[in-house]
C-alpha cells in the first residue's frame, strides 16, 4: 500500500521525530534493507536533501534508531524495577517488561544489538546499553544489600539475567518459540533465575 506524504509544514524539531517514526515503521514492516532517506523523505512529504540536516547518512539514521530503542526500554526497566518492595517482584516485572518490549519490537531490538555503529554514535549506543543494563545491576545491587541474594558481581549477575531474557527474545523472534506462551510461563522462568534448580 502505497502511503500518502503528509502535507503539513515542519517546524524545527518535528521533522526528525516524523523521520524516525516512519523509519521505525519501515524497518518493523520491511527491514532495515528498505530504508533509505530519500524513500523516508517522499513518505513525510519533504525534499529528497532535507533528512541530511538530521542523518548524514543512512548508518546515522539506524543509529539513531537504536539509540531510540534503547532509551524506551531503559524507561520501561526502570518503571519495572520498582513494581514491588521483594526482589521476586521487581525481577518479574522486570522480565516482562524486556519481553513485552522484545515481542512488540523485534526488529528494533535486532539493530539495537546489531554491531554495525557508526563510529561517531558508537560511544552513545554502548553508553545507552550500559545505563539499559545498569538498571539491572542497581536492582541486583539493591536486593544483595537487603540480603535477599548472594553476594558477588552485580553487574555479572545482571548479565546472567538479561542473557536468559534476550535468549528467549532471539527464540521468539527467530519463532523457535510461541511469544504468548513464553510470557505466559515468564513467571516460572524468573523464578528459575532467582532460586535455582537445587531441590528448597
Amino acid at each position: 500500500m502505497v502511503r500518502m506524504p503528509e502535507s503539513r509544514p515542519y517546524h524545527h524539531g518535528d521533522l526528525r521525530a516524523a523521520l524516525l517514526r516512519s523509519a521505525e515503521r519501515t524497518l518493523r514492516e520491511e527491514g532495515a534493507g528498505a530504508l533509505s532517506l530519500r524513500a523516508l523523505a517522499r513518505d513525510v512529504g519533504v525534499s529528497h536533501a532535507a533528512p541530511g540536516r538530521h542523518f548524514k547518512d543512512k548508518q546515522a539514521l539506524l543509529d539513531a534508531l537504536a539509540l531510540e530503542g534503547y532509551e524506551r526500554l531503559e524507561r520501561a526497566l526502570a518503571e519495572a524495577a520498582d513494581a514491588g518492595p521483594g526482589l521476586d517482584e521487581r525481577m518479574t516485572a522486570s522480565a516482562h517488561a524486556y519481553l513485552g518490549f522484545a515481542v512488540a519490537h523485534p526488529a528494533l531490538l535486532e539493530l539495537m544489538f546489531a554491531r554495525k555503529h557508526h563510529p561517531d554514535g558508537s560511544a552513545r549506543l554502548a553508553a545507552a546499553a550500559d545505563r539499559t543494563l545498569g538498571s539491572l545491576t542497581r536492582m541486583f545491587a539493591d536486593a544483595q544489600e537487603r540480603g535477599e541474594i548472594v553476594e558477588g558481581d552485580p553487574e555479572r549477575i545482571a548479565l546472567t539475567a538479561a542473557a536468559g531474557l534476550h535468549g528467549l527474545a532471539a527464540l521468539i523472534a527467530g519463532r523457535a518459540l510461541d511469544a504468548e506462551e513464553v510470557l505466559a510461563g515468564l513467571d516460572d522462568h524468573v523464578r528459575l533465575v532467582l532460586h535455582g534448580l537445587k531441590p528448597r
